[in-house]
């Protein structure tokens, strides 16, 4: 949970710098940022299934250590082989952008702050798969660890790259987008370090060595984890795909979507740690084939979840000025319009945080059950086939404008953690356990 804050707190200290820096830096950041997040997030969906799959190693044998670690070498493997082609995609965001109708000026400076933040999807992607490893191991110490010295360097190295302190040249946005990158990098080295350290992961060689090749564990990370990653990218794509919208109304309330975004974001990271854990736990308990124990772990989490999205969500609504000028200043005319857009955004993201919250631990109770084909279509249904064409209607049909497109995201988020619901309590009814092997079990 406290890892995935301060995965998060990176992207809120780059908007936090820009937005200080100018208006324009901060919506051109957001755009970009917003284009490479769903594409980031697919990828790690892909790769992140490595973490159920080791834990059902672990729960039916806890000595495995050989099957944890060809789970450990596909996902590294993978996330180079999925970097590769979106580093040529991400060079080009600013053409892509002008092409859909942006400002080209807000696009040239977005297609900045990507050539310096494209480099990081690599590291980002190698320290998700070593993470997965260590979760499943009940190692989180170091992720955490990791995450923190993170963040510290995050934002030491954004105030020396874009205003140029400590002898560095002003980079401005690109030098933002580098920060990201080089603090991504130190996540997964210092991951890589821990192995090297810890006896007993060194001496099974989980995270160096040649990382070999094995098709049948590669077949069955990609099949679990691609219907992971496309329910992640529909749900993320989704806020995306709101953002360039916005764009389209006007740079204030863009500017607002970006800062809503991020606040509502960094209350996510909780519901979403502990549905990871869940993960986890659901992953040892199916391994070990114990019904009852699936059960509680998933249950367990969903009402941690609830409970906190509870408490955000009045924190949000009672004191949303307060939690926007972490990006702004609120007493600044110039920021007049933004402000007023975004105090809007907040309450309504205040409105959703139970079914947000609901949704992200459900989608990973049932992956630690290693189910995600069925989720995917659920979440493919409820928020592009429900919540964006509602968000359109309301954000282009009436005068909502912005304050629509939210509405849209709550129906969507709504209508997905209804279905995950469903889903989950038709599998516990079944006895979560099919009869033939599950998918992913040796």
């Amino acid at each position: 949970m406290l890892t995935n804050l301060a995965m998060n707190f990176m992207v809120t200290t780059d908007l936090m710098f820009l937005g200080r820096l100018s208006p324009e830096a901060l919506a051109a950041a957001s755009l970009g940022f917003n284009v490479y997040t769903p594409l980031l997030l697919f990828c790690i969906g892909v790769v992140s299934a490595a973490a159920p799959l080791a834990a059902a190693k672990v729960g039916a044998n806890a000595h495995d250590w050989t099957g944890v670690r060809k789970v450990a070498h596909q996902s590294f493997l993978s996330s180079l082989l999925l970097a590769l082609p979106f580093w040529a995609f991400f060079w080009n965001v600013a053409t892509i952008l002008k092409a859909i109708g942006e400002p080209p000026e807000i696009a040239d400076l977005s297609g900045r702050y990507m050539h310096g933040l494209q480099w990081a999807l690599a590291p980002a992607l190698l320290y998700m798969s070593a993470r997965s490893i260590l979760s499943a191991l009940n190692r989180v110490g170091p992720v955490l660890i990791a995450g923190l010295l993170a963040v510290v360097c995050n934002a030491l190295t954004n105030y020396a790259l874009v205003f140029g302190h400590f002898g560095f040249p002003s980079l401005g946005v690109f030098g933002s987008g580098l920060a990201t990158t080089l603090s991504q990098t130190l996540m997964f080295v210092l991951l890589i370090a821990y192995g090297r350290i810890d006896p007993r992961l060194a001496k099974h060689r989980l995270f160096f060595g040649r990382w070999r090749f094995d098709a049948t564990e590669f077949a069955a990370l990609w099949r679990l984890g691609a219907p992971i990653g496309l329910f992640i990218a529909a749900e993320v794509g989704t806020f995306g795909f709101a953002a360039l919208a916005m764009g389209l109304l006007g740079a204030a309330q863009i500017q607002a979507h970006a800062i809503a975004l991020n606040i509502a974001g960094m209350t996510f990271m909780v519901p979403l740690g502990l549905g990871m854990a869940a993960s986890v736990r659901v992953g040892h308990a199916y391994g070990a084939r114990d019904r009852a124990a699936v059960s509680r772990a998933g249950w367990t989490a969903f009402g941690l979840s609830i409970a906190f999205a509870l408490t955000a969500g009045v924190a949000m609504a009672i004191a949303p000025r307060l939690l926007i000028s972490a990006f702004i200043d609120t007493d600044a005319p110039r920021n007049a319009a933004t402000l007023g857009f975004a105090l809007g955004f907040v309450r309504i993201a205040a409105l959703f945080q139970l079914v947000d919250s609901a949704q992200g631990v459900l989608a990973n109770m049932l992956r630690g059950a290693h189910d995600s084909r069925a989720p995917m279509a659920m979440a493919l249904i409820g928020y592009w086939l429900i919540g964006a064409p509602t968000g359109l209607a309301l954000g282009f049909l009436t005068p909502l404008n912005g304050f629509g497109l939210w509405i849209g995201l709550a129906v969507g988020l709504t209508a997905v953690s209804a279905m995950l619901l469903a889903r989950w309590r038709g599998k516990e009814r079944a006895g979560f356990f099919p009869a033939a092997i599950p998918e992913g079990l040796p």
